[in-house]
């Protein structure tokens, strides 16, 4: 009986149940995941994995097989999109004769199907010997996927990519263990190896003495980018969001020096920066192993509901209660860390109507977590899954998370290689679990986490940390952030000394925040969701016809429309095969095809001429070739403006991202019968349309305080705009002008 994760995990080594004298019952591979802290709704149970007899390796393929992209510069507008991806190729190996044995070679298109591919390896019968935790009660897949997976979830290669042969995922079969009940300690051993159950449990009856954190080892250090280059990094950042290219970025930089051992190094952070989704996995053949302390959770999903708790804004603890409570609510008080969090979750609901029903994503609370050194912003979304969806196509909807990545994620994906000029590793990847017959799953995201490699006998590691970069970031004191949340790892790897860290520290607690929770409406209709391919096989079936424009808030947009009652098709504006619609001829077939209710422009970053289909089509709706309502929302709005002759320009108050904002509107357009002249919207935008001589389009809703063109109208033809987001969690009302719209007839 103890939640005391190194005190078991020394007792089963003692007994010969796990590490290197454990060989008879499989590998000497660790495998753990730690709730640490008090219990709570983070904190529930931990895992002890048994020696692992089966397990998945993949490394990074040859240049020849997936080459690195040619130099570009993502964050000046040059972004290189990726038609197809090679497959990803995975080595399954079994624990045979002492040493890890190659069985099969998997490949799959992507994360989804390398799960769909790994039921066939995975047993479907119950453990002989049952628990009562949340885990799956049968065989299942737990460990590591590194960030640079990216590459297979997003439609890019890198310009950094790892080394050739670099490992980028393991994962090993779980056949049994023991799970640890954070809220009494109780250890339940459970498997299908009933002698090491048994033996197990007959170990973990005797008193077990608390273990102190072995002593530290100072060594040196070294850092990828210093001070002076992180925050240059973040500077070319706010160009970039001035530019419009991107609207938050998440870069960071990495300490680097010999450790004892990641073992040790995780001890020493279970005691100094306890946190519930805490982990610790070793390859011990491959000289591997990840240590973390991660408060954050990528994704969990029970075969049903999938949810995700997306962290970000940050301010340290205080010197005392009263210290960390007064920093706790100037953060909660604080518009670009509001802002900042807005758009995190605005992304994170996108992710989940992926593979989400719609009506179902929801935010079920909204806290300050705070940790050891610092106090964070935390917002839980949960949505129903899809009949069609699973937690791997969860998975492979959220991979990275938006929080460690930043907004458009898939642009910024790209700008985070050009910037950090190297690849990132297992460093804000991902550690977990998943059930591959149900989907039952649960991943963190490798956030205060140290990477090892053993060289001989002498192992070094590299941890990484940095923030989410946007227009109102401080690049001085985003580089003391980072060090924030560097301190805990750098300390428990012997790179820093106590006495250099001046962060007050403070144990988990959890503060709920009073305010409104977005909720989606109970009168929810029942329109479908489909991408292109579907609706050509039933053109009927198409509805309103949605340009992606590969933004992070599109599948918002298309949740919205289908809640009102309307069938949407999504077809991506972007996306390599959308250049074949240039040609008029085929734009005219495909909508001829199709035959949309309307046409909705969607947003994205850049300018409209990084956008040439939603400009073609701003084009023809302007010249009364199409017979359909349309509607331009963001991106979409400036690339009407632009058809008419609009300047398109870096807003003169600079770019706002997130922040809800106060309109006014003169009643015509989709404010016709409107009984209050404001609306509060949320802005998302770099750049404004600003006049330019005569035009058909009339300007219809502005910003109170800056008068900025927010919205227009055109005086004979169905086609409306709106700069500002009316699906954001800041736009409460923004649905009736989705609705407004939908309800204009077609003319077709």
């Amino acid at each position: 009986m103890s939640d005391d994760i190194p005190a078991v995990v020394h007792r089963l080594v003692e007994e010969g149940l796990l590490g290197k004298m454990a060989l008879r019952y499989g590998s000497p591979d660790k495998t753990l995941l730690v709730s640490a802290g008090p219990p709570s709704h983070l904190a529930s149970w931990s895992l002890v994995a048994a020696p692992a007899k089966k397990r998945v390796v993949i490394r990074q393929p040859s240049r020849d097989f997936l080459p690195a992209a040619p130099p570009h510069s993502p964050l000046n507008g040059d972004l290189r999109l990726q038609a197809e991806t090679p497959r990803l190729r995975a080595e399954v190996e079994a624990w045979k004769h002492g040493s890890w044995y190659h069985s099969v070679t998997l490949h799959a298109d992507n994360l989804e199907d390398l799960m769909t591919k790994l039921k066939p390896e995975t047993p479907t019968a119950p453990y002989h010997v049952q628990h009562g935790a949340v885990f799956p009660n049968r065989p299942f897949w737990c460990g590591a996927l590194a960030y640079d997976l990216l590459q297979w979830t997003q439609p890019l290669r890198l310009q950094h990519p790892p080394e050739v042969g670099a490992l980028i995922a393991v994962l090993w079969c779980v056949d049994g263990g023991l799970a640890v009940d954070a809220s009494n300690g109780r250890c339940t051993a459970f498997g299908n190896d009933e002698t090491w159950c048994e033996r197990a449990e007959e170990a973990l009856r005797h008193p077990l003495t608390p273990l102190q954190s072995p002593s530290l080892v100072q060594h040196r250090e070294s850092v990828t980018h210093t001070d002076e280059t992180h925050q240059d990094n973040i500077q070319a950042v706010r160009d970039g969001i001035v530019r419009g290219q991107v609207y938050q970025v998440n870069v960071g930089k990495h300490w680097r020096g010999e450790i004892d051992h990641p073992y040790n190094v995780f001890h020493r952070l279970l005691d100094i920066n306890p946190a519930p989704y805490a982990s610790y996995v070793e390859a011990d053949d491959l000289g591997f192993a990840l240590a973390s302390s991660s408060p954050e959770s990528l994704l969990a999903c029970d075969g049903r509901t999938v949810s995700t708790a997306p962290i970000k804004g940050t301010c340290p603890q205080g010197k005392d209660a009263a210290e960390s409570e007064r920093l706790r609510q100037a953060m909660i008080e604080d518009e670009k860390e509001r802002a900042e969090h807005r758009m995190l979750v605005d992304l994170m609901r996108n992710d989940l109507t992926h593979i989400a029903r719609p009506g179902t994503v929801k935010v079920d609370r909204f806290d300050v977590e705070a940790y050891a050194n610092v106090q964070h912003l935390v917002s839980h979304v949960s949505g129903t899954l899809q009949p069609t969806s699973t937690g791997a196509s969860a998975l492979q909807a959220v991979f990275p998370g938006g929080s460690i990545t930043g907004c458009p994620r898939t642009v910024v994906c790209a700008v985070i290689d050009e910037l950090e000029q190297m690849p990132r590793g297992f460093w804000t990847g991902s550690i977990g679990y998943i059930d591959v017959h149900t989907g039952q799953s649960a991943w963190n995201i490798l956030i205060r986490t140290l990477e090892a490699h053993r060289k001989g006998t002498v192992w070094h590691a590299s941890a990484g940390a940095g923030g989410g970069i946007t227009i109102a970031s401080d690049p001085v004191k985003e580089v003391d952030e980072a060090a924030w949340k560097g301190a805990a790892l750098r300390l428990a790897a012997g790179w820093m000394r106590a006495e250099h860290a001046v962060l007050p520290t403070a144990s988990l607690s959890i503060h709920p925040v009073n305010a409104p929770l977005f909720r989606p409406a109970d009168n929810a209709g029942s329109g479908t969701i489909q991408r292109l391919e579907q609706a050509l096989s039933d053109p009927g079936s198409t509805g309103v016809l949605f340009i992606d424009n590969l933004d992070s808030f599109s599948m918002n947009i298309a949740h919205a429309m289908a809640l009102i009652g309307h069938n949407v098709t999504v077809l991506e504006g972007r996306s390599p095969a959308s250049q074949a619609l240039l040609d008029p001829v085929a734009l005219n077939d495909l909508l001829e095809r199709l035959q949309p209710s309307h046409l909705v422009l969607g947003p994205g970053p850049g300018t409209p001429d990084d956008c040439p289909l939603t400009l073609a089509l701003a084009h023809h709706a302007l010249a009364g070739q199409l017979d359909f309502p349309v509607l331009g929302i963001c991106l979409g709005h400036q690339a009407l403006a632009k058809a008419d002759g609009w300047q398109i320009v870096p807003s003169p108050h600079g770019p706002i991202h997130g922040v809800p904002s106060v309109m006014i509107h003169d009643g015509q357009g989709l404010f016709e019968g409107s009984t209050d002249d404001e609306m509060l919207l949320t802005r998302y935008n770099s750049l404004v349309a600003l006049p330019s001589g005569d035009h058909g389009l009339r300007v219809n809703l502005t910003e109170r305080d800056t008068g900025l063109n927010m919205g227009m109208h055109h005086p004979t033809l169905p086609i409306h705009t709106l700069q500002a987001h009316p699906e954001s969690i800041g736009s409460p009302k923004g649905a009736s002008l989705l609705r407004a719209f939908l309800e204009i007839e077609s003319d077709g």
